[in-house]
């Protein structure tokens, strides 16, 4: 059975002194560009690249990686790509002073994450405040890190699941946006419990990454308003 997604909604009447997501660009009122920075294969950023309303908004994919797969899957789409290697900085607060560079030059506001395994500075989110976004294969906070699918198994967990969350200066940290449940099946291993995560991955980034790129998230405290 497919569970459902949970999202953390709530009707907001705050005054505009709250942070708010939404931001003027040189399209659509109240929409925002965005850098994917990525490192692997590239499944997530390509259910990024398949939804209308996020590819007509994603400016520039980064990775750390020059073989990645997924600077592949961009140039196949005809989205603009960057290289930074980690080798060529001499710290982390460099490198991601960098990245951050490359994804402001493409004219991107925001920055999605799609399995980026270089943890930035504190230097990198200054850049963006509140306009980062990361998904993560448990429902947070449990099991963080990068272990998460086998930590879930280990603990003999009967549901574990992923988390869309906006990134603070602590790892898998930062105000969660939603989350979706995923049931751990006798006989699981990390393989076959991980790829049910990625099906439901595949459709719940699409689903807040729209919203994001269209300025209906609004961050307030730890708490994320969907308009």
């Amino acid at each position: 059975m497919k569970c459902p997604i949970i999202e953390r909604k709530r009707q907001s009447d705050r005054s505009s002194s709250r942070s708010t997501l939404r931001a003027e660009s040189g399209h659509e009122e109240n929409t925002i560009e965005i850098a994917v920075l990525a490192s692997g294969s590239g499944t997530n950023l390509q259910a990024l690249i398949d939804t209308p309303d996020i590819r007509a908004h994603l400016s520039v994919v980064i990775s750390d990686e020059p073989e990645a797969g997924a600077l592949i899957r961009a140039r196949s789409a005809g989205i603009q790509t960057t290289v930074v290697r980690w080798a060529d900085y001499p710290d982390r607060d460099r490198f991601s002073l960098a990245v951050a560079d490359a994804a402001e030059d493409s004219g991107a506001e925001g920055v999605v994450l799609a399995g980026f395994m270089r943890i930035l500075s504190p230097s990198f989110i200054d850049r963006f405040p509140n306009r980062i976004l990361n998904i993560h294969p448990s429902l947070l906070p449990a099991f963080s890190g990068v272990h998460a699918v086998g930590s879930a198994l280990e603990h003999g967990v009967g549901v574990t699941g992923v988390t869309v969350h906006f990134v603070d200066e602590k790892v898998d940290h930062g105000p969660i946006v939603a989350q979706r449940p995923v049931l751990v099946e006798p006989g699981d291993t990390e393989q076959s419990l991980h790829a049910r995560i990625q099906v439901e991955e595949h459709e719940l980034y699409p689903l807040v990454v729209a919203a994001f790129v269209n300025g209906n998230l609004e961050v307030n405290g730890r708490m994320v308003d969907w308009r």
